[in-house]
């Protein structure tokens, strides 16, 4: 997560943007993991892919065909960036020098860091367009507003400009391959904290099954799931249920500390208007 820094304090500091108006800097915190790391192998893998708001599972297959889905909102706002962007933060995903295309959110819309993950195209005020990951959290921006990295941000305008009018809305993620699950260093059978990534959509729920009853689990603000009294040794079957309403489970998924374990299948992108 990255401190709120006023201006008046850039000239001491000499620490990153805050990402407020005028390109302040302020800096990231480093995080476990990272969206996309490759993963080691997983179990057997189903999906549904309902209209949105429905449940269920099916079989699946490595590419779903996109659903329709209900459309996501413009958001108004606006655009900075801070020098310190390189994928890790509040997300707790790994650094990702080769891909800077990312940005903090804004502490309303981070939700407790339920858009962790997810995918934003963003609106420039002179008809540009990128898409980035969303893999921090701005502490003082206010709602509609995301910090950017300096490389996303010089595609919509000028770095000296500081700031820009945007509008964003999430979009689908095209991550290669199925979800992945991080199993958090320090996690044991007694304690376990599993972290979703490679996801299309953003997460809204994890369910853990515990002799055939789903157990919910919390999500933390660093963006890990918290089974605070442990999910037992594994092998486990999870269910992973997106903000569409699309469902995956996946069985037979091995523990290992600190470990990346592959899924057997993605939620279906949702198909453009």
């Amino acid at each position: 997560m990255r401190p709120f820094l006023f201006p008046s304090l850039l000239a001491v500091l000499l620490i990153s943007a805050l990402g407020c108006d005028g390109g302040q800097e302020s800096s990231n915190s480093g995080g476990e993991g990272g969206e996309g790391a490759g993963g080691g192998s997983g179990g057997t893998g189903t999906t549904g892919t309902p209209t949105a708001g429905s449940g269920g599972t099916s079989t699946t297959s490595d590419t779903p065909t996109p659903m329709e889905c209900a459309g996501e909102p413009d958001h108004t706002g606006k655009v900075t960036y801070y020098n310190e962007a390189d994928g890790s933060g509040a997300c707790s995903f790994d650094p990702t020098p080769n891909d800077l295309m990312v940005g903090a959110m804004n502490a309303p819309e981070y939700d407790g860091s339920a858009a962790c993950g997810a995918c934003v195209a963003i609106d420039g005020p002179g008809g540009e367009s990128i898409t980035v990951r969303i893999v921090d959290l701005c502490p003082g921006c206010d709602t509609g507003h995301i910090d950017l990295s300096p490389d996303a941000f010089s595609k919509l305008g000028e770095l000296s400009a500081g700031v820009l009018p945007v509008t964003w809305r999430y979009v689908s993620c095209n991550y290669p391959g199925p979800v992945q699950y991080k199993f958090k260093e320090g996690s044991n059978q007694w304690w376990s904290a599993v972290q979703v990534r490679n996801h299309s959509h953003r997460i809204a729920k994890f369910e853990w099954d515990k002799d055939g009853t789903w157990i919910a689990v919390e999500r933390t603000s660093y963006n890990y799931f918290v089974e605070p009294d442990g999910m037992g040794p594994g092998p486990y079957h999870f269910r992973i249920t997106d903000v569409t309403g699309q469902v995956l489970e996946d069985e037979g998924i091995e523990f290992e500390e600190g470990g990346v374990k592959s899924g057997k299948s993605q939620f279906a992108p949702c198909s453009m208007p």
